[in-house]
């Protein structure tokens, strides 16, 4: 499929994963087999010659070139000096979803894939015009990675059984009032038999 990539959000071990500090978030995942659908998506993606883009957050030690203040969120995740520091095992993608072969695009500030990042410019080198995303959460990176994927001219489709937010109404309520107007939604086996 010529012009599409999987954009992967934040399915790190330290946001999902088994160094989460999030449990909530990975209970979500867990009720819609978020890492399982996303793992079927991505082997089908790769088999397709789709290129898989994971989608990571870190912060150096020093906070060095991370905004730390300007957000209640990220205010309250750095009172822990160890959250998701660039070179430890929390910033890794979650190793069922990983492939040498996939590319990773990795952010130190703010909540989207693109800002700041050389993501878009990646994308273009590729030939993307199209994007779908999968991942974490729909509370924050989701709309994010979709509402500046549109703003820069990509198509995006969202994986709904591939993506998780907090609490599940205000999830469910996002895909239905926010995504469903930026975005086209699909489930992950449409996908899967869109691309075999």
């Amino acid at each position: 499929m010529e012009g599409v990539a999987v954009l992967v959000m934040e399915m790190q071990r330290g946001v999902v994963g088994d160094l989460t500090k999030f449990p909530d978030l990975v209970a979500a995942c867990e009720r819609h087999d978020v890492v399982a659908n996303t793992a079927r998506l991505l082997h089908t993606a790769r088999a397709a010659g789709i290129p898989v883009i994971h989608c990571t957050a870190a912060f150096r030690p020093d906070r060095a070139g991370s905004h730390t203040a300007n957000c209640p969120f990220i205010v309250s995740l750095l009172k822990d000096p160890e959250h998701m520091l660039e070179g430890t095992a929390a910033v890794e993608v979650l190793p069922e979803l990983r492939d040498p072969a996939d590319l990773e695009s990795r952010r130190y500030h703010g909540f989207s894939p693109f800002t700041g990042t050389s993501l878009d410019m990646t994308l273009r080198s590729l030939g993307i015009s199209s994007v779908v995303a999968a991942g974490v959460s729909l509370n924050l990176g989701i709309p994010g990675l979709t509402l500046e994927a549109v703003n820069l001219g990509y198509r995006a489709t969202v994986v709904t059984d591939a993506v998780a937010g907090i609490p599940e109404e205000y999830a469910q309520a996002v895909l239905k009032n926010t995504i469903s107007l930026l975005a086209s939604r699909a489930a992950t086996t449409d996908l899967i038999e869109a691309w075999t």
